[in-house]
C-alpha cells in the first residue's frame, strides 16, 4: 500500500532536471514543480592552459562528466529517469570547438570566451584601415537615417570574448580544420550546440540530427546581428566565414529540442526519453533566475567574471560606451511574431579569478574570510589593485592594461591588500551601471545579484554603498539553474505565464546604501581611476 501512494505521488509530480555548465563547475538540479530541489551534483569543470593565454576545454572529458552529473542528480532526488518531466540546459556563451560530426574527429578542444590567443589579431583588426572606414561609413549613415544599428556600426570593434576572432585564429593555423573546410566535412559548435547534438543523438549514433543553437547563446559571439535577428551577411564578406558551418538559430521557445536518446545513458535508462524543454546561455538563465522581466530590470553576475545585463524591452539599443546589445531571449507565440526581448551587456572578466588569484598567492585561506578580513580594517590604507589579468572593459575598453596594487607601504596588511582587491571588483561593476545609466537614461533603483561572489556582505554591501543603489541577493545564488527551470517549465506547459514563476524566488537580504559613506567612497573611487592611468597600455 505504500509503494503504491508513493508511485502515485511520485508520478503526479513534474520534476525538471536542470543542466548548468559554467567556467569553473558545471551542476545538475533535479527541482520539483514547486522549485524545491530535490537532488544535485556536481563536478569541476577543468581548464586547460596549454600555453600562456590559452583557456582549452577537453571535450570529451567534459562529456563524460555531463552524463554523470545528470545520473548522479537523479539518483540523488531518490527518482529514476522516468520519473523526470523534462530536461533543461543553461551553458557558457562563446566557447566553442570545430569538429567533423559524423566521423566525431575535434580539430582542437573548446576554446573557452576566456581565451587571449587571437589577441595580436584583435588588436591588428581594431586599428585597421578596413574597420575606421566601415565605422566611419556607419556614422554617416547613422547621421542620415538616424537607424540604430548604423550607430552600434559606428564604434563596432572585435574583441578577444567573441568567437570571431578565437574562430579566424584557427582557421588561419589549423591545419586539419583547412582540410575539413575544403572538404566542407567541418562545422562549429557553441557549447549549448554540442551538447544538444551529444544528448539527442545518443553520443553520435544518429549523426544527424538538427544542428541547431539557441539565440541567447549565438547573440554574443560577434557572428550574430541582433538588429536583423541572424548570422550577420558581414561575416562571409569580411571574414570568410562560411555561414554553411553554423548551427542553425532557434528561439527559446522552440518545440522541436526533441528527447535525450536512452543510449546516452546506458541501460539503467531502458526506453526513456526525457524531452528537452530548454536551452539557453548562462547570461539570459540567470536574468530569468534573477526574475529581471521588465524594461530597466538589472542583474549583476559575480562568477568567474562580472556581467551587467539591464533589460531594454523590445528595442535593440545602439551603445557606445564599449558595452554591447544583444537579444535576452526570444519567446514563439501560436499566430504571430516572436516576442524578441533585448538587453545591454557589460562585463569585468577579472572578478572571481581576482579572489581566487589572491587565494593561491595565499592572502587568505577561505574566500569566506575575505568579508571579514576586509571589515577589520576601516579602509585599505591608500592602498589600491587593478583587477586587469584579461585587461579592462567597459567603459576603460583596455584590453593591454595591467593588474597590480599601488600605493603600499611597510604598514600595508594582508587585510588591507584583501580589501583593496574586493574595493577595485566592485567599482568596475559601478563603471558598469554608470555606463549603463548614461546609455539607456534609466532611472535604476536597485540591483539583483548572483553568482558565487555575491554570497559575500562586505562585496554587496560596499557595492551598495558606491552605487547608491539597494542590492537585492536571492536566498538560492543558483540564479542560472534557477532560470533554466523556469523557462524550461513555462515551455512544458508546468507553468502557464511568467506571473506564476513570482512565489519561487525568495529575497535573502536587501543592502541598502549608506548615504554617509556615499562621499568617502566617490573620493576613493576617484583615486582609483587616477590609478588606471599607471597600469593602462602597459603589454
Amino acid at each position: 500500500m505504500t509503494t503504491n501512494s508513493t508511485h502515485t505521488r511520485i508520478q503526479s509530480q513534474s520534476y525538471i532536471a536542470a543542466l548548468d555548465v559554467g567556467t569553473t563547475y558545471l551542476r545538475c538540479f533535479v527541482l520539483d514543480d514547486k522549485c524545491v530541489v530535490k537532488g544535485s551534483a556536481a563536478d569541476t569543470v577543468e581548464l586547460l592552459n596549454p600555453q600562456p593565454g590559452y583557456f582549452e576545454i577537453e571535450p570529451e572529458g567534459l562529456w563524460r562528466k555531463i552524463v554523470k552529473v545528470i545520473t548522479e542528480s537523479i539518483r540523488d532526488a531518490k527518482l529514476t529517469p522516468a520519473n523526470i518531466t523534462c530536461l533543461t540546459i543553461s551553458t557558457q556563451r562563446c566557447t566553442f570547438l570545430t569538429w567533423n560530426h559524423r566521423t566525431k574527429e575535434y580539430y582542437h578542444n573548446f576554446i573557452t570566451w576566456k581565451d587571449l590567443r587571437a589577441d595580436d589579431l584583435v588588436q591588428k583588426w581594431n586599428s585597421s584601415c578596413s574597420l575606421r572606414t566601415m565605422n566611419g561609413v556607419s556614422y554617416v549613415m547613422y547621421l542620415l537615417t538616424r537607424n540604430a544599428r548604423f550607430l552600434a556600426g559606428s564604434v563596432l570593434k572585435m574583441m578577444n570574448g567573441q568567437v570571431t576572432p578565437r574562430l579566424l585564429h584557427e582557421m588561419a593555423h589549423n591545419k586539419r580544420l583547412q582540410q575539413g573546410l575544403r572538404d566542407k566535412t567541418a562545422r562549429l559548435e557553441l557549447l549549448d550546440s554540442w551538447i544538444l547534438h551529444k544528448l539527442r543523438s545518443g553520443n553520435g549514433l544518429v549523426p544527424d540530427v538538427e544542428h541547431i543553437t539557441d539565440i541567447s547563446s549565438s547573440t554574443a559571439t560577434g557572428l550574430y546581428d541582433p538588429f536583423t535577428l541572424g548570422w550577420s551577411p558581414l561575416i562571409r564578406f569580411m571574414f570568410g566565414i562560411d555561414v554553411d558551418i553554423l548551427p542553425r538559430v532557434v528561439d527559446n521557445s522552440y518545440k522541436n529540442f526533441g528527447y535525450v536518446h536512452p543510449a546516452v545513458f546506458g541501460p539503467d535508462w531502458g526506453d526513456t526519453k526525457i524531452p528537452i524543454a530548454a536551452s539557453l546561455s548562462d547570461q539570459t538563465a540567470a536574468m530569468w533566475g534573477s526574475q529581471c522581466f521588465a524594461t530597466g530590470d538589472i542583474k549583476v553576475t559575480m562568477g568567474t567574471g562580472a556581467f551587467l545585463n539591464m533589460v531594454t524591452g523590445v528595442d535593440c539599443k545602439a551603445v557606445i560606451s564599449g558595452m554591447y546589445p544583444l537579444v535576452a531571449w526570444q519567446l514563439q507565440h501560436e499566430k504571430r511574431q516572436p516576442d524578441t526581448i533585448y538587453c545591454i551587456e557589460g562585463a569585468a572578466h577579472d572578478f572571481g579569478t581576482v579572489v581566487t588569484w589572491a587565494q593561491s598567492c595565499e592572502l587568505f585561506q577561505n574566500p569566506a574570510d575575505t568579508a571579514d578580513m576586509a571589515m577589520s580594517v576601516p579602509d585599505t590604507n591608500d592602498v589600491y589593485f587593478m583587477p586587469a589579468f584579461s585587461g579592462l572593459g567597459p567603459p576603460v575598453n583596455d584590453y593591454r592594461a595591467a593588474s597590480g596594487f599601488i600605493g603600499m607601504t611597510p604598514s600595508t596588511t594582508k587585510a588591507h591588500m584583501v580589501r583593496a582587491l574586493l574595493e577595485s571588483i566592485v567599482f568596475r561593476v559601478v563603471q558598469l551601471i554608470e555606463s549603463a545609466k548614461e546609455e539607456t537614461k534609466q532611472k535604476l533603483k536597485i540591483i539583483k545579484v548572483d553568482g558565487g561572489v555575491s554570497r559575500n556582505d562586505f562585496v554587496c554591501q560596499f557595492l551598495a554603498d558606491a552605487s547608491g543603489l539597494c542590492v537585492e541577493r536571492a536566498e538560492c545564488s543558483e540564479s542560472s539553474i534557477m532560470g533554466a527551470t523556469y523557462l524550461a517549465g513555462v515551455n512544458h506547459g508546468i507553468w502557464q505565464t511568467l506571473e506564476d514563476l513570482k512565489s519561487f524566488r525568495k529575497v535573502e537580504h536587501i543592502f541598502e546604501p549608506q548615504p554617509k559613506q556615499k562621499a568617502i567612497i566617490a573620493s576613493r573611487m576617484g583615486k582609483w581611476s587616477r590609478a588606471i592611468e599607471r597600469f593602462s597600455g602597459w603589454y
